[in-house]
């Protein structure tokens, strides 16, 4: 599949109109992330009906707000956990090959400045090498100072005993969201943002759909399905609660009432300006002073510094960094950077949380898991409900096969051909207006970003707020968060003249104001 002249239509008023017909659709998925996007498009090439809803924009939450990085996972390999990097390592090619417009092999160079990291870090690597086989992306290279200084010319040149360079990838994981969400609709899925999934809809003691709201109106739809899928992150757990609760289930009224499938963990991200790293390779930390792993990544033109893996109790739409995650990278990047980076440089801070999986309570009252890996969970309910939490978006399509396994194993679905998902190149929302002169009011959009792109966003994108174009249709926000608030007002006008009546521009301002408050 490849992008062409006419790509579908994603008209609002269209996808409510289909949620008000009576329809028993296959399949209903709560959650528009990245294993929610990669499941729906899986199902609807295998022939379910499916339908898709999320309580904000696609890849609002822990979705958009990832390292940027598809890997195998070195510190899994330290672990000893063999098959899940050889699986991720082979997931990593496969999304290099869908995704080639938002993907790319990026090198890593580890700086050595103990007189084992060479040797040590170099046979690990190396090892890594192997695991992936034909799916390699370049060799392991161990590094003089001089050559680790090449790579690397921002990196500080004191006590450098050298290096190792290895090879992983990066990828838009916004981006990459929104191709899935257009290429599930092309096969045929509906897919409704900004459309919550309020409670279940119970027969019995069995699942049957859905009860939604629109987000805009407060219009109430109700979905019937055969199979309901829980994708929700790290909101599993409300969803969880009703239908133990429905199941009756003893002690799970609430959330806070069930033992916890998941346990929230926050990273931070700091961006800065591309001087700071100097180069197009990225620099990897894997043992800071505290045992932690430190990234200085080159992304659009910026450069990411992270992450952080602090527990949180509060689950919030938009997390807050804390000031010691702040000062952890900031120390331990001075450590690793000619010119350290200060509070002064800091461009955008942005916050995700993971949904860490709690194994302990994987077998939890009235449901059946299969545990999948380390990685993610998958459990049905007592009402027959599946919940699928915890992974990454580099194995995102390997977790949609596992959940339609596990649905097919427990007849929800019915049989099910192979999976293609693995050989369909997405549509990556690549979209090149006219080449234009910047003229008068065109000559504040930024490279990539124009009315006419802003149009197409809301039009083909499913963007309905500034938010959705500055931060996840365009990166501005997460690159830039002050120039994305200068542009703000231009972007509004534009989605108007497509249409929006309220895109929300007081809200993205304030939003934008968070981006860029230090601790």
């Amino acid at each position: 599949m490849s992008e062409n002249a006419s790509p579908l239509p994603t008209v609002r008023e269209h996808a409510l109109a289909q949620l008000r017909q009576q329809h028993v659709y296959d399949m209903a998925i709560v959650g528009g992330g990245a294993t929610g996007l990669g499941l729906a498009l899986d199902a609807a090439q295998r022939g379910l009906s499916v339908v898709l809803v999320d309580s904000h924009d696609f890849a609002q939450g822990t979705s958009s707000r990832s390292t940027k990085l598809l890997h195998g996972g070195v510190r899994y390999m330290a672990q000893g956990n063999i098959g899940l990097v050889r699986e991720a390592l082979h997931e990593r090619t496969t999304v290099l090959h869908i995704a080639p417009g938002l993907a790319h092999p990026l090198a890593f160079v580890i700086p050595a400045i103990r007189w084992w990291e060479r040797a040590f870090y170099g046979a690990g690597l190396t090892l890594y090498d192997w695991l992936a086989g034909s799916a390699g992306l370049g060799p392991t290279r161990i590094l003089s100072a001089a050559q680790t200084l090449q790579l690397l010319p921002a990196a500080r040149a004191a006590g450098l005993r050298g290096g190792v360079m290895y090879w992983d990838a990066q990828f838009d994981d916004a981006r990459l969201a929104i191709a899935l969400a257009r290429t599930a609709a092309a096969q045929g899925a509906l897919l409704v943002n900004y459309c919550a999934a309020k409670e279940l809809v119970m027969e019995g003691a069995k699942v049957e759909g859905l009860r939604c709201e629109d987000a805009f109106t407060g219009e109430a739809f109700k979905l019937q399905a055969r199979c309901v899928v829980n994708a929700t992150g790290v909101w599993v757990d409300h969803l969880r609660a009703q239908e133990q609760a429905a199941c009756g289930v003893p002690g799970a009224g609430q959330p806070a009432e069930l033992p916890p499938l998941v346990a929230p963990s926050q990273g931070i991200h700091i961006v800065v300006d591309r001087r700071f790293l100097g180069s197009d390779a990225a620099l990897m930390v894997p043992k800071t002073s505290d045992g932690r792993v430190l990234f200085a990544v080159p992304w659009l033109g910026k450069v990411i510094l992270g992450t952080t893996d602090t527990p949180r109790q509060e689950i919030e739409r938009e997390p807050t960094a804390l000031r010691e995650e702040v000062d952890f990278i900031l120390r331990e990047a001075a450590r690793f950077l000619a010119v350290a980076p200060t509070r002064a440089d800091i461009l955008s801070v942005w916050v995700g949380l993971r949904p860490l999986v709690r194994p302990h309570n994987a077998d939890g009252p009235g449901g059946q898991t299969k545990k999948i890996s380390r990685e993610h969970t998958i459990l049905v309910g007592p009402g027959g409900m599946v919940t699928v939490t915890g992974g990454k978006w580099t194995t995102y399509r390997a977790m949609a096969e596992d959940v339609l396994q596990v649905c097919a194993s427990h007849s929800l679905v019915p049989p099910l051909p192979t999976c293609r998902s693995a050989q369909t190149v997405l549509l990556d929302g690549t979209y090149a207006p006219p080449d234009q002169a910047p003229t008068g009011a065109d000559s504040a959009w930024p490279p990539g970003l124009s009315p006419a792109r802003v149009r197409f966003a809301v039009r083909h994108e499913y963007a309905r707020t500034v938010e959705d174009v500055l931060a996840r249709r365009n990166r501005l926000l997460f690159l830039d968060a002050a120039a994305a608030r200068r542009l703000a007002p231009l972007v509004a006008s534009a989605m108007q003249d497509a249409g929006i009546s309220d895109p929300q521009t007081e809200r993205f301002l304030a939003l934008a104001d968070k981006y860029l408050q230090i601790p």
